[in-house]
């Protein structure tokens, strides 16, 4: 085995022991394939299923899968104008699942996340039934500062840079601190525990994934 996938598979494990400590449901995939697999094992059929912006969930296939599964969806791909999408954002709060990645996670086990408009992070706080992340190992930090820097520095810049948002950090490519009106940085969510046990689910994968 190579040596980032030990790396990798070595952390994980600290991970998926931090986790059980602090009521989420951990999993550890060594490859994209694996993961979109077990994501797929961990939903009902016919249940609601919604999502929040992510990266990797496009890059391990997921939602191709669940388009394509006996799911009803509420699908932020279809939303023709704003109104709509919004729409989308307030029935995700009662979904059955709901899929997200994380911005960063913490070596003893937080869940770090940054967002603008604050549906992604609302719904890993409060209202779907299950929370389901899935967050390559190339996000896992030491600690909390590490985590916030990195959602800063790293997730923010290149997102704003894919958005064509017009923010300091576009120009720059690290975090300037704006205040501007299209700024993606409204909200900063640290969660340390589930307070409903394993309603979180964290599926880590041994591949660099997402920003």
């Amino acid at each position: 085995m190579a040596p980032k996938k030990d790396f990798y598979k070595i952390n994980a494990q600290k991970l998926l022991s931090a986790f059980e400590k602090r009521y989420i449901e951990g999993y550890y995939c060594e490859t994209k394939e694996e993961a979109l697999k077990k994501a797929l094992e961990l939903i009902e059929k016919d249940s609601t299923v919604s999502w929040g912006g992510s990266m990797t969930l496009d890059e391990i296939g997921l939602l191709d899968a669940l388009r394509k599964g006996d799911y009803s969806l509420l699908d932020r791909g279809t939303a023709k104008n704003n109104d709509e999408l919004n729409e989308i954002f307030h029935k995700a709060f009662s979904a059955d699942y709901y899929f997200m990645s994380s911005n960063a996670i913490t070596l003893d086990g937080k869940l770090v996340n940054i967002d603008g408009t604050g549906n992604r992070v609302a719904a890993l706080i409060y209202g779907p039934k299950n929370v389901i992340i899935i967050a390559g190992m190339n996000k896992v930090v030491p600690d909390e500062e590490s985590a916030i820097k990195r959602a800063r520095n790293i997730a923010a810049p290149i997102n704003a840079i894919r958005l064509s948002k017009q923010t300091s950090c576009t120009s720059v490519g690290s975090c300037k601190d704006c205040l501007l009106p299209d700024s993606i940085c409204s909200h900063i969510v640290v969660t340390r525990i589930s307070k409903v046990p394993n309603r979180i689910k964290v599926i880590l994968v041994g591949e660099d994934l997402g920003y």
